[in-house]
């Protein structure tokens, strides 16, 4: 088995311990994998915060299967297809006002870079070339290409890149362990005094010179981290009195998680691009982009009318695949009412991952919408092991689940019942009971 894994280098993952010791699936069905051996995985983490409707919902195949059957590949370059035209306006119908131009890519990380050039041209479009700054926020994670990381404020993706990114400054973490340890979705105080840091690096680096704020609404690969009320309000007004564009990276919120289609929505504030990806296929095939205001769009339509505006883009942008997806998850959500049912079972699924608090070694618990970050305390001097160890506890318990440091994370599909939630949780209970003990 061990020389059939050699190949294969995996992202994200400790390749020799996982080699050593596999954890393969083999099948999906709903809200569960199965391993090669049969046993049931639920899955805790909606594939990667992607899997809203279930693995293998029948309307997303069968839209896929007949999509081959038909059009297997159209460049998005100097010709079309009528699925990527049709998905894009399908999404712009369902952003918040005035963010009605769609660019189609291929990952989130191809996404917020895209945006970042958004901003960039824009910014030389409309006369003011110089600029070239981006404020990012520590802890947040915007993917892994060099924008996306630059931006980015988890130190692990960028230690060995510095010399080789954008210019870019950061807002603090939105997390006060002291304050926020236990709270219950958005924390109620605050959040205008975080936001306000913003000022000082509006002073430190001059508006003229900044290009975007790029944020996550909630920092979910760093271990579901949740702004107070009014932080990103006050950003927004912030971004608003001093000319800069504001960009929401909702690779993990949009379409559904947090009870609307859009974070933007669920928390009242529109910044002026969205980033999405993930879910908006159902994970079924790659599909990402960015949600652009038109005003943006409309800056760059400019110079000969046989040069492109905007010279990006990729292969498989607008991918005709990807798009029968996307079009079926967009059905599938509004026919099925996914978006409200994750509304009805957020308070639920908050009841349920609170419960978790006296679980030996859980140090915090933080959650928005249908999702979660259960935290321990690290095994002394090895931070991230005990987190590890958990995971790796919680798979073998029958749920999968994501380790970001120490931080459990629990993100279930959409279509989950509460009983499924239950189940997931009582996993992670046994989980975190296994590894309460340090490795001697």
């Amino acid at each position: 088995m061990t020389t059939l894994l050699d190949a294969f280098w995996m992202p994200f993952t400790p390749n020799r311990q996982f080699k050593a010791e596999p954890r393969l699936v083999a099948s999906a069905q709903g809200i569960a994998y199965r391993t090669p051996d049969g046993r049931e995985v639920l899955d805790g983490t909606s594939g990667l915060w992607c899997i809203g409707a279930g693995h293998r919902h029948p309307r997303i195949v069968e839209a896929m299967k007949r999509q081959l059957d038909t059009l297997d590949f159209a460049s998005s370059f100097q010709v079309g297809h009528a699925g990527a035209f049709e998905l894009a306006e399908r999404i712009a119908a369902l952003a918040p006002p005035a963010l009605d131009r769609v660019f189609f890519v291929n990952s989130g990380s191809e996404a917020v870079d895209t945006a970042l050039k958004i901003a960039l041209a824009y910014a030389c479009a409309t006369g003011r070339g110089q600029k070239r700054v981006f404020i990012g926020r520590e802890r947040g994670f915007h993917g892994v290409g060099f924008g996306g990381i630059s931006v980015g404020g988890m130190i692990n993706n960028r230690r060995a890149y510095g010399g080789a990114m954008l210019h870019a400054d950061h807002l603090a973490s939105t997390w006060n362990a002291s304050t926020q340890a236990f709270v219950r979705g958005q924390p109620d105080s605050g959040g205008e005094a975080m936001a306000d840091e913003l000022e000082r690096l509006v002073t430190l680096h001059d508006a003229t010179n900044i290009a975007a704020v790029v944020i996550e609404p909630f920092a979910g690969s760093t271990g579901v981290l949740v702004p107070p009320r009014g932080y990103l309000q006050r950003l927004r007004a912030i971004c608003d009195r001093h000319g800069l564009l504001l960009v929401f990276d909702e690779v993990i919120t949009g379409f559904g998680r947090l009870g609307a289609m859009f974070a933007a929505q669920a928390l009242g504030v529109v910044p002026d691009m969205i980033v999405f990806a993930k879910t908006v296929s159902n994970g079924a095939a790659p599909l990402c982009g960015v949600i652009v205001k038109r005003e943006i769009h409309d800056a760059l339509m400019q110079g000969p009318k046989h040069i492109s505006e905007f010279m990006h883009g990729y292969t498989c942008s607008g991918h005709p695949l990807a798009c029968a997806a996307g079009l079926a998850m967009l059905d599938v959500l509004h026919d099925e009412q996914l978006v409200a049912r994750v509304a009805a079972m957020a308070p639920r699924f908050e009841n349920i991952v609170h419960a978790l608090a006296d679980a030996p070694g859980v140090v915090s618990i933080r959650n928005l919408g249908l999702a979660a970050g259960i935290e321990l305390a690290p095994d002394t001097g090895q931070p991230g092991q005990r987190g590890a160890r958990a995971q790796a506890a919680a798979f073998d318990r029958g749920v999968l689940t994501r380790a970001p440091g120490d931080t459990l994370v629990l993100a279930p599909p959409f279509v989950s019942e509460l009983g499924d939630i239950q189940r997931m949780a009582d996993a992670l209970r046994l989980a975190i009971e296994d590894t309460q003990h340090p490795i001697p």
